[in-house]
């Protein structure tokens, strides 16, 4: 009643007055929620890599350290020996070095530029592996790697994306059809009833996201054992240091420390480089293909995280702005609540304006104010209708907002709405 008979002056100032800590609480510290779980990502990423970088200063650095002094006193020891003086030795060993990079090695190697030799460097190129041992060291080597390079890489990603797609198709049908057995047998199913009749009795069913993680981390811990297992015995390699070649390898990481198929001969020689392919390529895809699937129960945990600090924020707002009062004590019954069309909003929506948010809290907004909002809803109500009578309706549900899967591009693209967990249905 005090508002309603107070001046127009006086209602301005207290209008302006209430509005300053709604401006300095959850308004003022609002991020689209793509963008805060863009940069918790990043947070999250630089305090990893500083733990990395710590663990493995703690770790590698006294074996670095060592191996220094060791050099040292060989250089030393040489020097005296043969009466040769530390900078020309140095000037031999750079140029060692330059060989070594030319491909240049002490064991016989095979040829590193012959078609065999060129076609695994190739393959190390497009797969974004690079392990280092042969780089192109001509001018034109260099420039036609680049274009080379640009064309095969993406060719490769996407190959490694449709495998992806193919991959979770499978696991999923597979899946459900050793659900339906379990039905069957669990006597939920009756024994006689056809096989598309049972399929259909599961029309939303969907494989969940560990159980695809599940899977794929068992075929890479096999996949590398057997190839380990080849590699130990062929390469001469601990299988400890094999289990760390495949795992370089197929990651794409490639430091190149240690590669395979570099000797000169081996027994059996075009077998075991036809399995060296297989393997890498196998292994690429499923490393691939987990790292991918572990993105998104990443993607799950960021979301648990904002929404935990977004809870964290309102209390403390709520809690700021309870000694605040409301500008009246007049609460809109069902009339002022129901939209233009008639439509009551639900509770549970969030906000979508200021506007929207002083409706439903009970407090009185303009006439301006008012119109906006139902000018906004018109607009969002004729895209969706010109959406819908252009044959590609874009629904999104609040369910796949909250889990941040509504989507995506590329890889997590390719597993919206196909895992249980990025399901518009969830």
């Amino acid at each position: 009643k005090d508002e309603l008979d107070a001046s127009p002056a006086t209602r301005k100032s207290r209008r302006t007055h209430c509005r300053i800590p709604r401006l300095q609480g959850c308004r003022s510290l609002h991020i689209n929620e793509d963008n805060g779980r863009f940069l918790l990502l990043a947070v999250l990423i630089i305090v990893y890599l500083l733990c990395g970088a710590a663990v493995f200063s703690a770790i590698e650095s006294p074996s670095e350290l060592r191996a220094h002094g060791r050099w040292n006193r060989t250089l030393l020891n040489f020097s005296d020996t043969f009466n040769i003086s530390l900078q020309d030795l140095s000037s031999f060993l750079k140029e060692y070095e330059a060989a070594i990079a030319a491909g240049v090695r002490v064991d016989a190697l095979r040829p590193r530029w012959d078609f065999t030799g060129a076609f695994y460097f190739v393959g190390t190129v497009v797969s974004t592996i690079g392990f280092g041992m042969t780089t192109p060291v001509t001018v034109a080597g260099k420039v036609f790697l680049i274009f080379y390079g640009l064309l095969g890489c993406a060719a490769t990603i996407l190959f490694f994306n449709l495998f992806l797609e193919r991959i979770i198709t499978l696991l999923a049908v597979v899946m459900k059809a050793v659900r339906l057995r379990r039905l069957r047998t669990s006597g939920l199913l009756p024994p006689g009833i056809c096989q598309d009749f049972a399929a259909s009795t599961l029309p939303g069913w969907k494989p969940s996201v560990y159980h695809v993680m599940l899977i794929l981390g068992l075929s890479a811990i096999v996949i590398s054992c057997c190839a380990s297992a080849m590699y130990t015995p062929v390469e001469g390699w601990a299988y400890l240091d094999s289990l760390y070649f495949c795992f370089v390898t197929f990651s794409t990481i490639g430091f190149g420390d240690l590669v395979s198929s570099q000797n000169a001969a081996y027994g059996y020689q075009g077998l075991y480089r036809l399995a060296n392919f297989l393997f890498i390529l196998t292994g690429v895809c499923c490393i691939y293909s987990l790292f991918n699937v572990i993105s998104i129960v990443i993607k799950q945990v960021l979301n648990w995280m904002l929404e935990k600090m977004s809870c964290m924020c309102c209390q403390r707002c709520s809690k700021a702005n309870a000694f605040l009062g409301r500008r009246n004590a007049i609460r809109p019954g069902s009339r002022l609540r129901r939209g233009r069309f008639g439509r009551t909003p639900d509770s549970d929506r969030p906000c979508d304006s200021d506007t929207e948010g002083r409706r439903l809290s009970g407090e009185m907004i303009s006439m301006r104010d008012l119109t906006g909002s139902n000018k906004i809803s018109l607009a969002i109500m004729q895209k969706q209708l010109s959406e819908s009578a252009n044959g590609y309706p874009r629904t999104v549900c609040g369910s796949s907002r909250q889990n941040g899967f509504s989507g995506g591009v590329g890889a997590l693209g390719i597993m919206n709405n196909r895992l249980a967990e990025t399901s518009d249905s969830r």
